[in-house]
């Protein structure tokens, strides 16, 4: 999976979140740790702080943040400043 433009935050946003729902187990946590449910994170996918939030559960988890990195074609820090941008 790359995104067409890794300067786009959302699209990347995205493309990280389909990375993370890929993995069970890695999708019920952060169900669990951002309190959404399934229902509640498909109709907020397209929000900005979701978006934020998704990448901001992978940044605390450095192993996560690097293999969805790597997975996306992108560095690290390219997905911690899609979060920063983000929230601004």
């Amino acid at each position: 999976m790359n995104p067409t433009d890794t300067n786009d935050a959302p699209t990347l946003a995205l493309h990280a979140l389909a990375w993370t729902l890929a993995d069970p187990a890695r999708a019920r946590r952060l169900l669990d740790l951002t309190g959404l449910d399934a229902d509640a994170l498909r109709g907020s996918a397209a929000n900005r702080g979701t978006q934020a939030a998704v990448l901001g559960f992978l940044e605390a988890h450095e192993p996560d943040l690097v293999a969805c990195a790597a997975e996306l074609g992108v560095k690290p820090e390219t997905l911690v400043a899609a979060r920063r941008s983000l929230e601004a």
